[in-house]
């Protein structure tokens, strides 16, 4: 399967949890995911001079161990225990070890105690919780300079395969734009796209499929009156 997956943005490990679902879902194959990083990730980060990086719903780590070669130093966040020692592993294994601090974290509990350079949301689509209440703290977390990516799946250009059924659970990136308030004077909107692109399924089967895709930098903490997406300000 390409890399561009759903992440939960979870719950604590409990009977029928985000945490446990995911990390069943994990434990039952070797690999998950392609191995490869997200290409919108790659797309819109490749320029971007290295600073501090956050990954939200980091999975196998990819995304993570991409941007740490580039001289990132990130710090990665997942739901699941097994998906996070699987990545620590792979980034060990690249070279990556000391460059990544992998993180276990509830989004529907967790509030960014710091800001970073560049804050990266690919396919954090939840089950459990509003995708508008997970990408704002995404926004949330970006500093004054630095960068917002986030990229999901398209409610008109779902893949075919897995439960892709509720429309509400994603966004276009106007959606994206407009809920979380990517506007001057607190931000610079420099990416609103839907792009397509042919992917392969766990089965091997081959679809079209369409992304949203947000790139925005932070010009200010606030807005006029108080208006922003800084920590605690949702």
């Amino acid at each position: 399967m390409t890399q561009g997956h759903d992440h939960e943005a979870g719950a604590q490990k409990e009977p029928g949890s985000a945490a446990q679902m995911w990390d069943e879902k994990y434990s039952s194959r070797t690999k998950m995911w392609s191995g490869q990083p997200n290409p919108q990730l790659v797309a819109e980060a490749a320029q971007l001079p290295p600073g501090e990086a956050l990954d939200l719903g980091c999975g196998e780590g990819a995304d993570a161990i991409w941007l740490a070669a580039r001289g990132w130093a990130v710090t990665a966040l997942d739901v699941s225990a097994v998906a996070l020692e699987r990545a620590a592993a792979h980034a060990a294994e690249q070279g990556q070890a000391t460059t990544i601090e992998w993180v276990q974290q509830d989004l529907a509990t967790w509030v960014p105690d710091r800001q970073f350079d560049l804050v990266t949301a690919q396919f954090l689509h939840s089950t459990l919780m509003p995708w508008q209440q997970a990408l704002q703290l995404a926004a949330a977390a970006v500093r004054t300079g630095g960068t917002l990516l986030i990229v999901g799946h398209h409610p008109e250009g779902l893949p075919p395969w897995g439960a892709h059924h509720n429309h509400e659970k994603f966004f276009t990136a106007e959606d994206l734009a407009r809920e979380l308030r990517i506007e001057e004077p607190v931000w610079r909107l420099e990416v609103l796209d839907s792009r397509h692109r042919s992917v392969t399924g766990p089965d091997g089967e081959e679809a079209s499929i369409t992304d949203a895709v947000l790139r925005a930098a932070r010009l200010a903490t606030r807005g006029p009156g108080g208006h922003g997406a800084g920590p605690g300000n949702h």
